[in-house]
């Protein structure tokens, strides 16, 4: 079967900065739905028409990755407003944020403390891999039709 949209693939993939530093690796496939809100609109549309067996290789600019660096979603935030146990890499839903942060950070995005102070954290609302250029390597382990109930879901 062929890769169309609506359909479930299970893919193994090894995904890579340029300067060829591992960022991401499925080595058991793992299953996406095509036509949903799985994978980077950029990977489906290289995906189409290929078929079990299939190996793609990609190099993705920013733009059709992550996003580029965005240094208005970045925020400092006093301190006291988080546990004591904050560690660097902590992530926050947006949504979900210590009350008494700044009003102003929006609530759909997820948050990196990225560095922490005495007085002060910073949040990144940037995707970690934003600004960064990737190559994929990805291997079709198989092709099947999406249910009903998937395809209504939008994703796996």
């Amino acid at each position: 079967m062929k890769i169309t949209p609506q359909c479930v693939v299970a893919l193994t993939w090894t995904l890579k900065d340029t300067l060829g530093d591992v960022l991401d690796e499925l080595d058991k496939p793992v299953e996406f739905l095509l036509g949903g809100n799985d994978l980077l609109a950029s990977i489906e549309e290289a995906l189409q028409g290929h078929e079990t067996g299939d190996t793609l290789e990609l190099h993705l600019e920013p733009e059709s990755a992550f996003g580029d660096y965005d240094e208005n979603r970045v925020f400092l935030e006093a301190r006291r407003l988080f546990p004591a146990e904050l560690e660097e890499g902590m992530t926050f839903d947006g949504a979900a944020l210590p009350p008494g942060t700044i009003g102003q950070l929006p609530k759909d995005q997820i948050y990196t403390v990225t560095d922490i102070y005495p007085e002060h954290v910073v949040l990144d609302g940037n995707h970690p891999l934003a600004g960064i250029a990737i190559r994929l390597r990805a291997k079709v382990e198989s092709v099947r039709e999406a249910s009903e109930q998937e395809v209504g879901q939008g994703t796996l």
